[in-house]
């Protein structure tokens, strides 16, 4: 897969992919207009819906209604470094949705590939380019 990230004005950086754009910009504060997520908060959405495809599919293969079915994603970063220390992640489920499938919820959440990814993280090479 590759991507082209590109600057389209002031502090926003754009990923192009596939029929994509992925739009970023930084908080008023930061220098940006706050005219889209940060690049970071992307990326801290990208576990919860990883995990919430996961329970998606869970429920779509059991014919299980997804309505009332949300995930509440709890960001702790560490008092003096300011880094993500502790990630939760809470399925919550209606009354009506099987207890049997609790369990089972949590064992599918766990398979998202970004968590995978953040447990065994790829190696980064970085070079620059004189472009033609």
């Amino acid at each position: 897969m590759e991507m082209i990230i590109d600057f389209p004005g002031g502090a926003k950086v754009d990923a192009h992919f596939d029929d994509f754009t992925v739009a970023t910009d930084q908080p008023v504060q930061g220098g940006g207009e706050g005219s889209a997520p940060t690049p970071f908060a992307l990326f801290l959405a990208s576990i919860g819906t990883c995990a919430g495809i996961y329970v998606l599919g869970f429920c779509k293969q059991r014919n299980l209604p997804t309505d009332g079915i949300r995930i509440i994603e709890r960001i702790h970063r560490g008092a003096t470094s300011g880094m993500v220390e502790n990630i939760d992640l809470e399925i919550q489920v209606p009354s009506s949705f099987p207890a049997q499938y609790h369990a089972a919820l949590i064992k599918t959440a766990e398979l998202c590939a970004v968590k995978k990814h953040l447990q065994a993280p790829p190696q980064f090479n970085i070079t620059t380019k004189v472009s033609e």
